[in-house]
């Protein structure tokens, strides 16, 4: 069985100031060209159909086509939900979609029903495993300790325990949208963090042939047969050097027999270029830039007048800058947002407590913090999924 593994579309989603809907109907047209030219027997999509809770009308409307030629293929695709996508939302209308070979998978509960697909040496059940948001389903996996690995490990337990009734040889695949341990982030995916942990190890994956992630926007192996396919687009300039691309996967009758990466269509590169206005005008080696979306960072210690004006002469297609004068860090100059890049929320807490009080926080005053930025980011869930 030859399986199309997909992720993180992000329907609706502008890149800075593009619009990228085209861009993201051109990508659903290489989806369907690749199923038929590669003789495709499954597609897996894992998470993040959409890029919000409540998408455009003009994002709705592009699912509504992908779901439609989809189906025209006349294989069966699996979908699940991710983070940014609402599952209620998502799932309306499931069980009549399902009829036309769109199986959505956007009940926690439902997660050990797998869609089994025969092919020549038996079944291959697919399992899908929306986002399962730990503090939102905890009680229905009837764990304790609200955190990612306790809700995947338990909804995995289900999965196994599902798998171990059918008949021998049945193989398996795993849709889920989680951030594992040994993946690589970039700035475009919403923090998932729970009690100071986003990562979950892939050994609560054991026991299945292939496992389809969604979740983190780079193509990513993290054991070979646990893998990201990444956006189809980029969504930020912190990746400019992937690869986007999707995982054509095979399937024997022993189980995963080997996967390639089949590269989709970007609308432009992506460059990040870097140094004093002056000399970025001029510099030869930046030549290959001047077609791509470029995020320019100034180094002048003085601001440049017009450098946006200026760096549109050259690189018509420039969507981000950002100034970064060469001061030393004490310097008082600096600016806050600079002084607190790289940093995330509990760092930036924690810091806050030190400057006004002198000392930082203690091991029980970090636990309080930590309490109260998953109450604020698990509240901020619960409104997405009750609009």
């Amino acid at each position: 069985m030859r399986i199309l593994h997909t992720s993180d579309w992000h329907l609706g989603r502008a890149f800075h100031r593009v619009n990228m809907l085209g861009a993201q109907a051109e990508f659903i047209g290489h989806l369907v060209a690749t199923v038929r030219e590669r003789d495709v027997d499954a597609v897996v999509v894992a998470g993040d159909v959409y890029d919000r809770a409540v998408p455009p009308l003009a994002a709705v409307e592009l699912f509504d086509d992908a779901l439609h030629r989809l189906a025209d293929l006349g294989i069966p695709t699996v979908m699940i939900s991710g983070n940014h996508d609402s599952a209620r939302r998502l799932g309306v209308g499931a069980g009549l979609i399902g009829r036309a070979g769109i199986h959505l998978r956007t009940d926690p509960g439902a997660c050990a029903t797998p869609v089994v697909v025969p092919d020549a040496t038996g079944d291959v059940a697919f399992y899908g495993l929306p986002y399962l948001e730990p503090a939102l389903v905890k009680d229905e996996f009837g764990v304790t300790k609200a955190g990612h690995e306790a809700v995947l490990a338990a909804a995995m337990d289900r999965v196994r325990a599902d798998l171990a009734e059918r008949p021998a040889g049945t193989r398996s695949v795993v849709l889920a949208h989680a951030f594992v341990t040994g993946g690589e982030a970039s700035d475009s995916e919403r923090d998932i963090t729970v009690g100071g942990v986003a990562a979950v190890p892939s050994g609560v994956f054991d026991g299945v042939d292939y496992v389809a992630l969604g979740h983190l926007h780079g193509s990513q192996i993290i054991t070979e047969r646990v893998r990201y396919s990444g956006s189809p687009l980029p969504y930020s300039f912190s990746e400019a050097d992937h690869r986007k691309s999707m995982w054509l996967v095979d399937l024997d009758a022993d189980g995963f027999a080997a996967a390639e990466r089949v590269d989709c269509p970007v609308p432009r590169p992506l460059a990040r270029i870097r140094g004093e206005l002056a000399d970025l005008l001029v510099r030869p080696d930046l030549g290959v830039h001047e077609e791509a979306w470029v995020e320019a960072t100034l180094t002048d210690p003085v601001r440049p007048d017009d450098p946006m004006a200026r760096l549109t002469e050259r690189f018509p297609h420039t969507l981000s800058l950002a100034f970064d004068p060469q001061r030393a860090p004490e310097d008082p100059d600096v600016s806050y947002a600079q002084r607190l890049k790289g940093r995330d929320d509990q760092q930036i807490a924690e810091d806050f407590v030190a400057h006004v009080r002198g000392a930082g926080p203690d091991e029980r005053e970090r636990a309080v913090l930590r309490d109260a930025l998953d109450a604020v980011r698990v509240d901020d869930t619960r409104r997405e999924v009750a609009r």
